[in-house]
């Protein structure tokens, strides 16, 4: 931790990024470190590759966050947040490699020690509370700013504190925000407010296409791009569908396997996917996602890959039936 306050104490234009299609974690540990930073008196630059999911647009400051950088953009120190591996940041690796200091702050076990600095905490609840940490050692006061940013990241990465990644920390640091003025009820709100109607539309075909294997213990959700354009939604409206498939009664392991843009059809079902795996903590899903080159938590994790549709689905209950044996 010493080094990290070293570095981020005499650096001066500092580059923040987390993983594409962000979620509450990588845009709340983003905007907490970022008016930590400035309060310190130094350059920021917030950044994430994909537009910010509508449900976060309350957060202050979330408006600086931009999607791309300019291909000469230069930073004396760069802190990815929230990313088990920096590949995790999409295309803005190539600007991040050529800088001098790379801090890797993240909580997930399938980390890849990425980084010439790195405080990565897999026994922490969200990379908010590492960020709520960190700002504590650099003795910088918490404004109510800073404070609805870590608590929306907790809130959110521990699935409402219902998670197993759900600590005493979470508890004491979101009672400890409160105080600063964060509204509970009022962030629920805007992150599990109301649904526009098209969300409500892409959540009835996300159900209509859940599959469940033989033994079942997995099930499946696909979305497809041809889903999203009938329902005029984009894959944020998404965020949570997959715990409808994983709830489902003796379901080990649920997959959200959704189609990526531009995903090339070289024959019918074939393309580019990403898949989404939730467990109810029997099955260790960090652990097949790494089987993919994903990663993630035991309870929560992901990859990408090229592929069919069924030859994705009978590898993943390939790897799950040998995970469940015995």
């Amino acid at each position: 931790m010493e080094q990290i306050v070293n570095q981020l104490k005499k650096a001066h234009h500092v580059l923040l990024a987390s993983h594409e299609n962000p979620d509450g974690d990588a845009v709340g540990s983003l905007i907490a470190m970022g008016l930590a930073l400035e309060a310190r008196g130094k350059r920021v630059t917030l950044h994430n590759i994909s537009p910010i999911p509508a449900v976060y647009s309350f957060l202050p400051a979330v408006e600086r966050i931009v999607q791309r950088l300019a291909e000469n953009a230069l930073f004396d120190t760069a802190v990815i947040l929230d990313c088990g591996d920096l590949s995790r940041i999409g295309s803005t690796e190539a600007i991040v490699a050529r800088t001098a200091a790379i801090i890797n702050m993240d909580h997930h076990e399938t980390n890849s020690d990425f980084g010439t600095l790195r405080w990565v905490d897999i026994e922490a609840c969200a990379t908010a509370e590492i960020v709520y940490r960190l700002i504590r050692r650099m003795n910088i006061a918490i404004t109510r700013e800073m404070a609805t940013a870590i608590y929306t990241g907790i809130l959110t990465d521990t699935g409402s504190f219902r998670f197993s990644n759900t600590n005493r920390a979470a508890f004491a640091i979101c009672e400890e925000m409160v105080g600063f003025g964060v509204e509970p009820s009022k962030v629920a709100q805007h992150v599990f407010g109301a649904y526009s109607l098209g969300r409500i539309k892409l959540l009835n075909l996300a159900l209509d296409s859940i599959e469940i294997s033989n033994n079942g213990q997995l099930s499946f959700m696909t979305l497809t791009q041809k889903m999203l354009k009938e329902t005029g939604t984009r894959l944020e409206d998404a965020d949570g569908m997959i715990n409808y498939a994983r709830r489902i009664r003796d379901v080990k392991v649920a997959a959200l396997i959704h189609e990526m843009n531009g995903s090339a059809r070289i024959f019918p079902n074939y393309g580019r996917y990403h898949v989404s795996l939730r467990s109810d903590g029997d099955v260790n899903v960090a652990e097949i996602a790494a089987c993919f080159g994903g990663g993630g938590h035991s309870n929560a994790a992901g990859f990408s890959l090229e592929a069919s549709l069924p030859e994705i689905k009978a590898k993943i209950i390939s790897l799950t039936e040998k995970m469940t044996q015995g």
